[in-house]
């Protein structure tokens, strides 16, 4: 049987486009995201029928939700050898608001408890496949979708930033638990993609690429087992002075840089 990968946040941006890489390449799709009828849509738009894809309704921040979700899917369609875990929400936030904190409450349950929570189902389902049923070798890959802003710091952006330096951290714990049981995690960190979660930001957005250009290097990591990796790779040898650069210089760089918008 082809093999099937569980993608989350798959109604639009990278997940949807993850979708139709991994269809395009031979794999069966299960999609979760609150929008299902979005993705429905989608499905049909492109030709894709009820025995290469399935839809589940899901909230990622919700525990309960994407674990039911994902219990469907494995009823449904069996056990994915890929779950990736790409819901994600990005808002800007002033920690002198009170409104705010609740902000940063529902940005860290979505991005980094989210993530667990989509994973928390399917590591006993994996490590119970059968030898027959693996896929290169392994139970199964846990992929994370992190972000370059996981790794500083930056003004206004501290929800997101925090949330996503947590993915990276979580998913690099992960890996060390979980590579010896035979499975494989990895940590892709997107630099600026178009998409709707980018189009309201009033800031330059260096080496901005498409979500389509992003899925097709990302299902390369994917397929290769990698660790970690910055897609595009100009903006990875930004991250690397990033990770170098003294917060003093790093202040002075952002000193000035517009705030990501706030929740209206």
């Amino acid at each position: 049987m082809r093999p099937l990968v569980f993608i989350t946040g798959a109604s639009s941006g990278i997940g949807q486009a993850l979708a139709l890489k991994f269809h395009q390449a031979g794999w069966r799709l299960a999609l979760a995201a609150r929008r299902q009828a979005e993705m429905q849509t989608w499905l049909a738009a492109q030709g894709i029928g009820s025995d290469d894809a399935q839809c589940y309704s899901a909230d990622v921040s919700e525990a309960n939700s994407i674990i039911a979700a994902a219990q469907a899917c494995m009823a449904a369609q069996g056990v994915p050898h890929v779950v990736i875990a790409n819901a994600g929400i990005s808002i800007g936030m002033d920690t002198s608001v009170r409104n705010d904190l609740d902000v940063f409450d529902q940005v860290m349950s979505t991005n980094v408890i989210g993530m667990a929570a989509t994973f928390h189902p399917f590591i006993e389902a994996m490590k119970s496949r059968d030898i027959t049923s693996m896929r290169n070798g392994h139970v199964g890959t846990l992929v994370g979708i992190a972000s370059v802003a996981g790794i500083r710091g930056l003004p206004g952006h501290a929800a997101y930033c925090a949330s996503k330096a947590a993915t990276i951290s979580y998913c690099e714990s992960l890996r060390g638990e979980l590579n010896p049981q035979g499975f494989k995690v990895v940590t892709l960190a997107p630099g600026y993609i178009k998409t709707p979660l980018t189009q309201k930001n009033k800031f330059p957005m260096p080496f901005l690429m498409t979500a389509d250009a992003f899925a097709d290097q990302a299902l390369k990591a994917i397929e290769r087992g990698t660790s970690f990796q910055v897609i595009p790779w100009q903006m990875a040898w930004v991250t690397r002075l990033l990770r170098i650069l003294p917060d003093a210089l790093l202040d002075r760089a952002f000193k000035n840089q517009p705030r990501k918008h706030r929740a209206p």
